[in-house]
């Protein structure tokens, strides 16, 4: 009897855990998404004629979106493992869970050492799209500076009135039009702030992943115990 409700309890701890390993996929998937997709850097997915996405960056969101997805399929894994009491789920779970812990840990380490080379791909996108708009101001760089700038809240590589191609800068007035911030500095401010979300859901998810692997070890050991028994 104390075997079958060890097993009842770890059953219940192991599918809340899964549940919130799911929950933080969702996280995952959703700061890809957000990145992908929020104003201030959807433009930088929007290569023109002259200039390339970013790559580092345009690489690291995509794998956001990827884990993110991973991660919500494994909870769902683990889920029905804990419910069904079946080993070969909770196998699996536990192998699909340290793979997912190791390229975590890998991503973090990349994405922190490579904190300045996403940074400067970013501005070096933002600086050759801005020349080459001066030097051929078509329509499509147009949109993909105005959408930048305006995302970011930021105006020329100098944030100067004397900077070229004010016509692609959020609209200003009186005195705001003296003090804008430049781009490139408006980037860096963007990037520093998103890193830390990004790192404390990651260690967040970590913590969760450790406790998922332990919890589904404890329950395949129970439930082999208990047919034993039986």
């Amino acid at each position: 009897m104390a075997v079958f409700g060890g097993i009842k309890c770890v059953k219940y701890i192991m599918f809340i855990f899964n549940f919130f390993f799911w929950l933080a996929g969702t996280g995952v998937l959703a700061i890809g998404l957000w990145l992908r997709f929020d104003s201030k850097t959807k433009g930088l997915f929007e290569g023109t004629e002259g200039t390339e996405s970013p790559y580092v960056f345009f690489t690291g969101v995509y794998i956001l979106i990827v884990a993110g997805s991973l991660m919500m399929v494994v909870g769902f894994l683990g889920c029905c493992g804990a419910i069904q009491e079946s080993p070969c789920m909770l196998g699996l779970f536990f192998f699909f869970l340290i793979i997912i812990f190791a390229i975590e840990v890998a991503a973090g380490f990349w994405g922190f050492s490579n904190q300045s080379k996403v940074v400067e791909d970013i501005t070096q996108f933002y600086m050759q799209t801005y020349k080459n708009y001066k030097e051929n101001p078509q329509d499509t760089l147009k949109k993909t500076l105005l959408l930048i700038q305006t995302g970011l809240d930021c105006c020329g590589p100098t944030g100067s009135v004397i900077d070229f191609a004010q016509d692609t800068c959020p609209p200003r007035v009186g005195l705001d039009s003296l003090i804008t911030k430049s781009c490139p500095d408006a980037i860096d401010e963007v990037f520093d702030s998103k890193l830390h979300i990004i790192g404390g859901v990651g260690i967040a998810i970590g913590v969760i992943m450790v406790f998922g692997m332990i919890f589904s070890m404890l329950l395949c050991c129970a439930i082999r115990k208990s047919r034993e028994i039986v």
